[in-house]
């Protein structure tokens, strides 16, 4: 970079905290300059800044928008005082529920905070446990649509459609391999910076625990003491669930890509968010343009973590379960999660319509475009009709299918590895969305994990992120 180029870049990149500093209240000021402390204390002073590599995770929802945010204000600020800044790194956890709205959304405040084309900060995702450059217009991953799609199933039989789990879990075990990979890529990082407080990363970690200990992982007292550590057994943790899930269908992944020795120092900022009403203030509406996603992910809540599919899922579950009306079904979620969803700025038009056969229609084509899953195979997982060899089938063809009755016998022997007719394989595989080995393996499988991994609360005895020793300064 030439003397003449770099200079203007540097006015590009003061003009662009100009306006971002503009739109900060007193009080996102003051936590502006703690933040710019904590950095520069973790970093050893500011003769070191410009070696320090920071991470923040941004998942598209407003509370790590709103962290990049502060993280971006603070490079700049420190680039205007010294010669040197530190370098940042955002990564992105791309799972099958993101959609092209959330990667706009994503790319759209990129664009806003400058961060594009500036050499100090490395713009990330992960999809299918692959580091790749970010990229809003890349198509999502086939491979990793499929094992989504499969997991999301399992798990919703294996939980007799727990929406939770069904979920939620995927996302939630895929972390530990996401922060290895993040934070020792291409040289690693530093210092890891997050919003969340102590209790949601407790509710987590519990909620991980507790999926660990139903799959029968050991779970040592202790808890490990630099954060490494914890993403390393947080890893453990979501393989030996899965392998409980799919027994010897189970294909372990290749971890000795993941340097899991390597210190890492915590930054959390969850009190400087904490101190300000930044959902609808100012920063994210004007500055970054951010529009909350009316299917988005909300995995800190997974009591209400996509309200709309849940609702859905809720409607399917009491059709098909408890011979109910869909609407019945979706409506007594609707009224459960109004609040919430008024919270998260969900339109009142779709959260009015979401018990209608309109919202039916609606939450049925997302469901198929980004899971790939129809009507027929979200109710085979609310039924969950294969376990425990089939306990429930003859009441999930009744109710669901009577016309198949006739062939209950021979579903059965297919379940058990008996040669049938293949036309009936086919069914059942259409039906149900997954292969018949599989089917084979959940007709043997009892709904062992099915009160596993309930929401977690503070109570549950699980290390939070910023107990971990802050090591590497």
């Amino acid at each position: 970079m030439s003397a003449i180029h770099e200079q203007a870049m540097n006015y590009v990149y003061q003009q662009v905290l100009q306006r971002l500093v503009g739109h900060f209240s007193r009080t996102e000021r003051t936590s502006l300059q703690l933040l710019i402390q904590r950095i520069v204390v973790a970093a050893g002073g500011m003769e070191r800044i410009g070696e320090y590599r920071v991470l923040v995770a941004h998942g598209a929802g407003a509370g790590s928008s709103y962290a990049l945010t502060l993280l971006r204000a603070a490079q700049l600020t420190l680039a205007g005082r010294a010669p040197r800044t530190f370098q940042l790194r955002v990564a992105t956890l791309r799972h099958a529920g993101m959609t092209q709205t959330a990667l706009d959304t994503l790319h759209r405040g990129y664009s806003a905070l400058f961060v594009h084309d500036d050499p100090r900060v490395e713009l990330l995702m992960v999809e299918n446990q692959e580091v790749l450059p970010f990229n809003h217009l890349r198509p999502a991953s086939a491979t990793a649509r499929d094992t989504s799609r499969r997991n999301m199933l399992m798990v919703g039989h294996l939980t007799s459609g727990d929406l939770r789990q069904t979920l939620c879990n995927d996302a939630y075990l895929a972390l530990g391999d996401f922060y290895q990979r993040v934070s020792t890529w291409d040289g690693g990082v530093h210092a890891m910076v997050s919003g969340d407080s102590p209790r949601k990363q407790r509710e987590y970690l519990a909620w991980l625990k507790k999926a660990a200990l139903a799959a029968g992982a050991a779970v040592p007292a202790r808890q490990p003491m630099v954060l490494s550590g914890l993403f390393a057994r947080m890893d453990e943790w979501s393989s030996a669930y899965y392998s409980d899930v799919y027994g010897e269908h189970y294909v372990a992944v290749d971890a000795s890509d993941k340097d899991t020795d390597r210190p890492l120092a915590y930054i959390g900022i969850a009190d400087l968010m904490e101190a300000v009403e930044y959902p609808s203030g100012p920063l994210l509406r004007q500055f970054l343009a951010y529009q909350p996603e009316e299917f988005g992910f909300h995995f800190s809540h997974p009591a209400y973590a996509n309200p709309l599919l849940m609702a859905h899922l809720r409607g399917l579950q009491a059709e098909c379960l408890r011979e109910l009306s869909y609407e019945e079904g979706a409506l007594g979620f609707v009224q459960q999660a109004t609040l919430f969803m008024r919270r998260k700025q969900i339109p009142e038009q779709l959260i009015a319509q979401a018990g209608s056969q309109d919202g039916r229609a609606l939450s049925a084509d997302y469901a198929q475009a980004l899971f790939g899953l129809d009507e027929n195979q979200l109710n085979c997982l609310m039924f969950s009709p294969f376990i425990r060899h089939g306990e429930r089938l003859e009441s999930f063809l009744r109710q669901c299918h009577p016309g198949m009755l006739v062939a209950l016998p021979e579903l059965h022997k297919a379940l058990q590895g008996k040669p049938v007719a293949e036309m009936l394989m086919q069914w059942a595989i259409d039906i149900s969305g997954l292969p018949i080995d599989l089917l084979q393996h959940l007709y043997r499988k009892r709904p062992a994990i099915a009160a596993a991994c309930v929401a977690a609360g503070p109570q549950q005895e699980a290390p939070a992120l910023a107990t971990c020793q802050l090591a590497g300064r």
